[in-house]
């Protein structure tokens, strides 16, 4: 075992170096996850600072400055599309603002994670790269700006496909929870599950946090000090990007240098911002004229109309405080006391705990709309007050379901009424807007496989998990091979004995999966389906094929485009789809949720050799056991560092290949075992 003690009072410090705290030290273990040992809260988050610098410092500096809208300014012409979402949105005004609101309490503990990562920054320089230190120190603001950066993701737009992409960002994310009932053991389990995009603004960091009467263990997302998915002794949640509309375009009908309204011409607020743009050695400035509406500023100007973007979210400046009370919590009413102010503006939440509790709860704050005449998931006019928001839904409006009948809960990104069956919460007591009426392929799968199952063990929770089963398969295979099998044609009787000897997976080694996936991309679901979705018989449809003529017509243009490409119909799905990470090149399995309906999620992009690599889907997987005691695995595929030259960037990259969990740290005494590098203080 290797010990490499730092101590980082001796280095020389560039500008002011705070008092490091005493008595702390974090422990790295083999896959380079820090676990903290701290006697108090403010010098638990000091090391905590610390030990994201250390692990993500570049990553963590350059999300800083992008918070700031000054990545153009420090990096150049790729970050001023960046930049100008920023100050559209007034992020670099709320940040000024979000940190004036702090409780004295709750400033102490976030100015300890800053001067933790400032700290480090002084003490090791020579681990930041040089273009990055342009950002030191970070400040309370940044922080701020990065939470609402955050916040924001799911409304990151296009302004030149606004009306497509205002409500179509990529949704990701699984979760389970097992009741008694339902698990073997009689002990609840609990899956986190959450599908990013690998990189950037979407990184996961795992992490352990102990302090006198609390063991905390989970995952965040790099540059923020709040606990995201979590659990400890006697609890756990995790998140799924919800159905939530926390987001709505309004549009304007501009006259008279304003806007209409009520009858009226308002004035536009308007501000001019300077953008400095980094180029070569010099620069040049992009000025930056922002509008804003009483909806919101406007994001697009075409003739004399305009649209403005409402967002939620920008008044949660309480949410570092939430996220760490529901980390401290110990029991299911502790837990709801400390979400009832809703300061997390999205997200649904997936809770057990050691008493036999499950929860779902459709959380985020959904804005009160009036249920006119509007289509709220496109844009609605804003030339009237009956439009404006009524101020937002409280806890108790929310969709929730607790201990459910069927002893089980799953969501896939699907709405609330389909998260258990039979059905807990109907939609019909719901406002309309308040989540919308379907069901995919990926969310079928999740209920099909807790459904199915009366008595779930730990190791075939973990098993299911990894279902790289393709739901759609089942719909349409059956289908097309009794169509195709009527052929004459060579290419066409070659592709069905392909499909016929297929397994309907996306693991490594299947065969067949490519041409099924190739011929399920030149059809055009959901048209054409003989069967379309019903709320009435939600995991059985959509179902069969509309044109069976067409299919058999496009399996031969899929077939002949596989065999060019690949050189036979029967390719190894893993030969195609590929890890790439570093030096590493390993085969990947798994595919897009929809519209295939495989549970095992994974985003590929194409390269020019016919192959792809995985850029998103499956992050950090964790699965927890609440018993006397707690058993847990989990992963984080493309590691827990992201400084270039670390293992850590690849350590875990195989795991994916494999698909297979690693043990999780939770007791000191398996943490002792298993440390490879001490940081003391």
């Amino acid at each position: 075992m290797r010990i490499k003690l730092i101590i980082p009072t001796l280095a020389l410090c560039v500008f002011s170096c705070s008092e490091p705290p005493k008595n702390v030290e974090i422990l790295w273990d083999q896959y380079g996850i820090p676990h903290i040992y701290s006697q108090n809260t403010p010098d638990l988050f000091y090391a905590f600072g610390w030990s994201q610098a250390h692990a993500h410092g570049d990553l963590l500096l350059r999300l800083y400055g992008q918070a700031r809208g000054k990545g153009a300014e420090y990096w150049g012409e790729k970050l001023l599309k960046s930049d100008t979402w920023v100050w559209m949105n007034s992020i670099p005004q709320l940040s000024e603002k979000w940190a004036e609101e702090q409780s004295e309490k709750n400033r102490d503990l976030l100015q300890s994670f800053l001067d933790g990562i400032n700290d480090y920054a002084n003490r090791n320089p020579d681990n930041i790269s040089e273009e990055m230190k342009v950002v030191l120190p970070v400040t309370m603001k940044d922080l701020m700006g990065h939470a609402l950066r955050l916040i924001q993701f799911t409304f990151i737009i296009d302004p030149d496909e606004l009306k497509s992409t205002i409500h179509s960002w990529p949704k990701g994310s699984n979760a389970w929870a097992v009741g008694p009932k339902r698990s073997a053991s009689g002990k609840p389990l609990l899956l986190a599950n959450p599908h990013l995009m690998w990189g950037d603004l979407f990184t996961w960091f795992e992490f352990h946090f102990n302090i006198p009467g609390h063991n905390i263990y989970g995952a965040n997302l790099v540059g923020s000090p709040s606990t995201g998915i979590m659990f400890n002794e006697n609890l756990g949640w995790t998140h799924t990007v919800n159905t939530h509309d926390g987001a709505d375009l309004y549009e304007l009908t501009l006259a008279d240098g304003g806007y209409e309204f009520d009858d009226d011409v308002r004035s536009f607020e308007i501000d001019s911002v300077e953008i400095q743009v980094k180029v070569d050695d010099s620069s040049r400035t992009e000025t930056l004229v922002v509008k804003r509406s009483i909806h919101g500023p406007v994001i697009k100007e075409e003739g004399n109309k305009a649209l403005a973007l409402s967002v939620v979210g920008l008044d949660a400046s309480q949410i570092f405080e939430e996220r760490w009370n529901m980390a401290l919590s110990s029991n299911l009413e502790e837990f709801e006391a400390s979400i009832q102010d809703m300061q997390t503006p999205m997200f649904t939440i997936m809770y057990a705990d050691k008493n036999g509790n499950i929860l779902h709860l459709f959380g985020g704050q959904t804005p009160i709309r009036s249920e006119g005449n509007y289509d709220w998931s496109g844009v609605v006019p804003g030339n009237t007050s009956e439009t404006l928001w009524k101020g937002i839904h409280t806890y108790t409006d929310l969709p929730r379901v607790l201990n459910p009948e069927s002893g089980w809960l799953q969501n896939a990104n699907d709405p609330p009424w389909t998260t258990t069956f039979p059905v807990e919460v109907e939609a019909h007591h719901f406002p309309g807007y308040m989540a919308p009426e379907e069901m995919g392929f990926r969310a079928q799968r999740s209920a099909r496989l807790m459904d199915e199952d009366e008595h779930i063990t730990f190791d075939e929770f973990k098993e299911y998990k990894f279902s790289t089963h393709m739901e759609l398969a089942d719909r349409l295979l059956d289908d097309l091979l009794d169509a195709a099998s009527l052929s004459r044609d060579q290419k066409i009787k070659e592709a069905v004995r392909v499909l016929e000897k297929w397994d309907r997976t996306s693991d490594n080694a299947s065969r067949g999966s490519v041409l099924f996936k190739a011929w399920v991309d030149d059809m055009n679901f959901p048209e054409d389906f003989a069967l379309q979705w019903t709320p009435k018989s939600p995991i059985q449809r959509p179902d069969g094929l509309k044109d069976r003529d067409l299919a058999v017509h496009v399996l031969y243009g899929a077939a002949k485009d596989v065999k060019e490409k690949f050189g036979r119909l029967d390719v190894f799905w893993g030969e195609v789809f590929r890890l790439k990470r570093d030096e590493l090149n390993l085969p990947a399995n798994g595919a897009p949720g929809d519209p295939y309906g495989v549970f095992r999620t994974s985003y590929y992009m194409p390269n020019s050799d016919n192959t792809q690599t995985l850029i998103g889907g499956d992050t950090y997987v964790a699965i927890i056991e609440f018993g006397d005691s707690i058993r847990a695995e989990g992963v984080i595929g493309y590691g827990n560092f992201s400084q270039n030259g670390s293992p850590h960037r690849t350590d875990q990259l195989k795991f994916y290949s494999d698909k297979q969990l690693r043990p999780i740290l939770f007791y000191k005494e398996d943490v002792e075992k298993n440390v490879v590098e001490k940081t003391t203080f």
